[in-house]
């Protein structure tokens, strides 16, 4: 009852916009409920954070929830420094994610 959005390697300006789209796509097709696996991601520019941080209140908005899991220690470093552990749903794994859910 949810779908996966798989990111893998690196986000950075460029492939951010796949993100992104990747996003809008799974929004677009009328989904509620989706788990973004960061387990094979190595590295997040600031561009790949602006499109979880772009998404956030559409998230509300539409009552969506969105759970990020598998981030390791760098990342999710990165993701704690800005605050958006705070405002983001962000778990060690995949389980822990779809029980959120």
């Amino acid at each position: 009852d949810y779908e996966l959005i798989t990111i893998v390697g690196e986000v950075d300006a460029s492939s951010s916009i796949t993100l992104d789209n990747a996003i809008i796509e799974a929004i677009e097709s009328g989904g509620k409920r989706f788990l973004v696996d960061c387990t094979s991601l190595e590295y997040i520019s600031s561009a790949g954070l602006g499109v979880f941080m772009s998404h956030i209140e559409e998230f509300k908005r539409q009552d969506i929830k969105l759970v990020i899991f598998g981030l390791n220690d760098k990342v999710a470093n990165v993701f704690e420094i800005l605050g958006l552990d705070q405002l983001l749903e962000i778990e060690n794994t995949k389980e822990n994610a779809k029980a959120i859910l």
